[in-house]
């Protein structure tokens, strides 16, 4: 696991500035703390920071072919370089290194564009090749590495594994995009290939880009991913099925030349990973856990009984008393506005982890791959009201419902029927936008100021989620549920949130759910075997019947949450009063100043809980004031 940084002069041969391209660089050593290396030719430029995992002594980065006119540098792992090792060298190609980044060199002379289409694995590379005089950018299938560019002005174009190693470029503006700022106060987190900043962009999933030097540039989408039902519904023959998969990518994910572990929820899919290495190791795995003081928070008894089946060396860190201290630092490596909390508890984990362990294995994709949320049977019950009723009749009925029904804000789930009513009076994608998101529409218009509006001229956030749903292929809500979720907060939210809180301690996390021959695999399966009833993820829960306890099965999922609206109230009080009224949240023109006033005063009184509005503010004050 690494970082790289580049520039790129796509129409001469100007030499790129070394002292920047050293800065930038610099700038994202806790991706690569185990060494540096450059490229710099005529209008090219390439750094590289190194996180040794495999092939310790000669995987240096930049990669070069034999006679230097191919040079790669890489994020990630390949899993499955061994196996096309073997076929490159068949076709005559002759290796210097054991490394996975050699491999990326050599397909790229054998396949050129379509060497992306060979790797299982999670990557980001760039890749130089001096003969074609072209620049190649890459990311992976599901989007697990990062990859930021910019074209600017004069030509050049910056590019690099965090936004902030490209905010050191002077020549960069730093303009808000505002359908970045709605899409984030909508969703929390900025979808690809969008950033928070005009003119800078992320490479989206299973993209690639290619600049040829005089201007040619070329935008591929190599795969996508496809959910219909063709397997038989038959559990007896598919459960076995599954199992292969599992121990097939778990095993690819223990390749590593350094030590390694997992981390341990106490839920369905950490323990599908955890018991799967146990059954692979040799000895004992490592796990790690946080807990919380608060009891309805903490996940770690959980993780014990888990860790206790499975036979495995147990770390449990207590997050108390100060799971607070770094929230500025938490915060400010995710360079843009990210406001799922649950990063605070991952990157806690992750420091933990990297006292013990280069390497964790993590159990994060199954919720999208099996259909483990708790909407998604929410979103087919709606689905099928909807599909009953006229749609006129419906918006009126429900929208008046909505509208008449208490907020009840204190009250236990079952009775907080006012958002299933408000989303029932939208259509499909109005009303997933509504389940998915975290600041209503009305909320959004409540904080917004009139000439923000304006600025997005018409513009809605749904249009994230009706772009994804573009190449679904299936009819099904279920389907169609988990295909938005795959394209947008899989690699928005839940990828970035792991990439970063783990590369800030330079801590590799792996994921083995999301083999892409994995989930290609369990998009084939039906519906009716992911939710049965009120059981989500029923087909995984039953192939892992005999290796994880009764408890941890019939367990609902609880999700790696915080105690949000407390801490607002109580350690983060002077914080977020702090953040909504200070200058540079003002500066912006985005808020009206007495609607979060008002908001935080009734937050604190307790008559309504405005946590989550609350702290996408106070994320994005932190962004405003180091970003802008």
């Amino acid at each position: 696991m690494c970082g790289f940084v580049g520039m790129f002069d796509q129409h001469g041969e100007r030499q790129a500035n070394r002292d920047l391209v050293q800065r930038m660089n610099d700038s994202i050593i806790h991706r690569g703390p185990d060494g540096e290396g450059y490229h710099f030719d005529s209008g090219i430029a390439l750094g590289h920071r190194r996180l040794a995992v495999i092939d310790l002594s000669q995987g240096q980065q930049p990669m070069k072919n034999r006679d230097g006119t191919v040079v790669v540098v890489y994020n990630g792992e390949i899993y499955n370089f061994r196996e096309l090792r073997q076929e490159l060298q068949s076709l005559g190609h002759d290796f210097r290194t054991k490394s996975d980044s050699e491999v990326i060199v050599h397909a790229w002379e054998e396949w050129r564009e379509d060497c992306v289409t060979r790797f299982s694995g999670m990557f980001a590379f760039a890749l130089w090749d001096d003969t074609q005089k072209t620049l190649f950018l890459a990311r992976d299938r599901r989007g697990k590495k990062p990859l930021y560019y910019a074209v600017l002005e004069d030509g050049w174009i910056i590019f690099g594994s965090e936004l902030k190693a490209l905010l050191l470029d002077q020549r960069l503006k730093r303009r808000l995009d505002p359908k970045a700022v709605e899409n984030y106060f909508t969703y929390g987190y900025v979808p690809d290939p969008q950033t928070i900043f005009e003119g800078v962009s992320k490479l989206a999933p299973a993209h690639s880009l290619s600049w040829r030097r005089g201007g040619r540039q070329r935008l591929k989408s190599y795969w996508r991913p496809v959910l219909d039902e063709t397997l038989p519904a038959r559990p007896e023959e598919l459960i076995p099925i599954l199992r292969q998969h599992l121990q097939r990518s778990v095993e690819a994910r223990l390749i590593s030349d350094v030590p390694l572990g997992a981390f341990l929820s106490g839920g369905v899919d950490s323990g599908a990973i955890v018991s799967t290495m146990a059954n692979l190791t040799g000895g004992p795995p490592e796990t790690f856990t946080v807990s919380f003081a608060e009891a309805d928070f903490d996940e770690a008894p959980h993780a014990q009984m888990v860790a206790a089946r499975c036979s495995t060396n147990h770390h449990v860190r207590e997050t108390q008393p100060s799971p607070l201290a770094d929230l500025g630092q938490i915060i400010d490596h995710f360079d843009e506005p990210f406001a799922d909390s649950s990063a605070i508890p991952t990157y806690h984990i992750s420091a933990f982890a990297r006292q013990h362990v280069t390497v964790v294995l993590s159990g994060d994709g199954g919720d999208e791959v099996f259909a483990g949320y708790r909407r998604y049977w929410w979103h087919m019950t709606e689905e099928r009201i909807r599909s009953a009723m006229p749609a006129g009749f419906r918006r009126s009925f429900f929208g008046t419902l909505a509208a008449l029904y208490p907020k009840l804000d204190w009250a236990p789930q079952a009775f907080r029927a006012k958002t299933a009513f408000h989303e029932l009076s939208h259509d499909s994608l109005d009303g997933y936008r509504n389940s998915v998101g975290l600041l209503s529409s009305q909320m959004r218009e409540r904080i917004f100021t009139d000439r923000f509006r304006r600025e997005l001229q018409g513009y809605s956030s749904t249009e994230v989620l009706r772009e994804a749903l573009r190449d679904c292929q299936s009819e099904h809500p279920l389907l169609q549920a988990q295909h938005l979720d795959i394209k947008t907060y899989l690699p928005g939210d839940i990828l970035v949130k792991v990439d970063r809180a783990s590369m800030a301690h330079s801590l590799e996390a792996r994921v083995p759910l999301l083999d892409h021959e994995f989930v290609a695999w369990a998009g084939q399966l039906p519906a009716k075997l992911k939710i049965k009833g009120l059981d989500r993820k029923w087909i995984l829960r039953q192939a892992l019947a005999d290796r994880l306890p009764e408890e941890t099965l019939a367990r609902p999922k609880q999700g790696f949450s915080v105690p949000l609206s407390r801490w607002l109230r109580g350690p983060l009080r002077p914080d977020v009063e702090r953040a909504l009224m200070s200058e540079s949240l003002v500066d912006t023109g985005l808020f009206r100043r007495e609607s979060l006033r008002r908001l935080l005063d009734q937050h604190l009184s307790r008559r309504h809980d405005h946590g989550v509005v609350l702290w996408c503010l106070l994320v994005f004050a932190r962004f405003a004031e180091r970003r802008l």
